[in-house]
């Protein structure tokens, strides 16, 4: 499993043939690329419907595009897609060589236009190379991208020790979710092996010293290494 950072929390994920690109938003200083430089994905999963982490949907508007119904719902109106898959929380969907969870997030939703929609849930995903099951698969793989979220139980009592994640992308940028201190001891409650910051420094009110992240996960007591990567940057799971 390939995982790239694109800066926010934009990643793109391959797992063997299929490849996945989550929250595409390449108007960050993280980032040298436009959309348009991007291999296309095979599948784009969508955690909520904030400005930073859809505003490039339309590029790849021929994707199939993964998310709540009310969100993929929204897409077909606005953008005339029509490839979309909805699904919601605590399902799994089968995608290509591998299996999509979603999971809650605990953050704010919607979409102001002309209108303002309300779009679901917000989510955090689970990518794996086989398919959830309670027994403990020593040879699986899985990635979870948690969403814009606060510190919420349900990373320790059921993502950490069902979905059993190998590494996990988490937001520090404090303010619209958590900061440092708390997605340190998500790290911890998820026990993953790897953690990556994700969704700070797009703008001075979240501006971080990933730093500040490593030190409190390893005051948590956690074994998890941090990988705080430059933009564009790729990590190998």
């Amino acid at each position: 499993m390939e995982l790239t950072w694109h800066g926010h929390s934009t990643w793109y994920v391959t797992v063997d043939e299929t490849s996945f690109l989550i929250d595409p938003f390449f108007d960050n200083p993280k980032t040298s690329l436009e959309p348009s430089d991007v291999e296309t994905p095979d599948y784009l999963l969508i955690t909520h419907g904030h400005a930073d982490h859809i505003a490039d949907v339309d590029a790849f508007s021929d994707t199939t595009i993964v998310s709540s119904p009310e969100l993929v719902a929204y897409f077909e109106d606005d953008l005339g897609v029509t490839d979309t898959v909805g699904m919601n929380l605590g399902g799994t969907y089968e995608a290509g060589d591998a299996f999509v969870t979603m999971h809650r997030s605990d953050h704010t939703n919607g979409i102001n236009t002309t209108y303002e929609y309300d779009t679901g849930m917000p989510a955090g995903f689970v990518i794996s190379d086989t398919k959830p099951t309670q027994v403990t698969d020593s040879e699986s793989t899985s990635f979870y991208h948690a969403g814009d979220t606060a510190l919420m139980p349900e990373m320790r009592d059921i993502i950490g020790p069902f979905l059993e994640p190998d590494a996990a992308a988490l937001p520090i940028g404090d303010h619209f979710t958590m900061g440092p201190m708390q997605a340190a001891i998500a790290v911890d409650w998820l026990d993953v092996d790897h953690a990556f910051p994700m969704h700070y420094d797009s703008m001075p009110v979240i501006e971080q010293d990933p730093e500040d992240f490593a030190r409190e996960v390893r005051a948590t007591g956690s074994d998890a290494e941090v990988h705080a990567l430059a933009g564009d940057e790729s990590f190998e799971l």
